[in-house]
């Protein structure tokens, strides 16, 4: 019975794939949406065998079915934009720089940009949000002799990035003393 169930399946897919990923990706914004669109049509195909209609008719009920999966999938990705917006406006007061922290930036901005990923990491870490050596030490899973010597370093890069754009580092802004 199961092996009966399993070849109609493999059967139906292989006859009808292609049709459907043409159908889907006429219709969604990238290959992987429609791919997704694909895959949930076959995971129902699958749950609902037993009322797919025999012989020709079966490409079309799969058609249907794709066609309902499409439309919930263009329901999720709209109530996740929705979503999106609303919370971006939410947090938008939250982490905003005020005009005090813009002001002390200056070119320290695009200088911290200029360094790797690691040290932009690691003088956040202290600078905004007031983390001691050991505290660091704990985000990172490091030493806290590791983390003493990697900001050092990081210290020295950001200074040598903002020497050679001109500009004087502010030194209360980057010594980010550990308490």
């Amino acid at each position: 019975m199961q092996e009966d169930r399993t070849a109609r399946f493999e059967a139906l897919y292989a006859a009808t794939f292609h049709h459907l990923l043409g159908y889907a990706m006429r219709r969604c914004d990238c290959a992987e949406d429609a791919a997704d669109v694909v895959a949930e049509t076959f995971a129902v195909t699958w749950r609902r065998l037993d009322a797919v209609p025999p012989g020709d008719q079966a490409r079309l009920w799969l058609y249907g079915v794709a066609r309902n999966v499409l439309a919930a999938h263009r329901r999720g990705a709209a109530r996740r934009r929705d979503l999106s917006y609303a919370l971006v406006g939410d947090l938008a007061g939250f982490y905003a720089p005020s005009a005090e922290d813009s002001a002390d930036l200056g070119s320290l901005g695009p200088a911290l940009r200029l360094l790797p990923e690691e040290d932009r990491e690691l003088l956040s870490l202290v600078a905004w949000e007031g983390l001691d050596h050991g505290e660091i030490a704990a985000v990172l899973g490091v030493s806290r002799n590791a983390v003493r010597i990697r900001l050092h370093r990081a210290r020295k890069r950001l200074t040598r990035q903002l020497a050679e754009s001109g500009d004087v580092p502010d030194r209360p802004a980057m010594s980010g003393r550990p308490r």
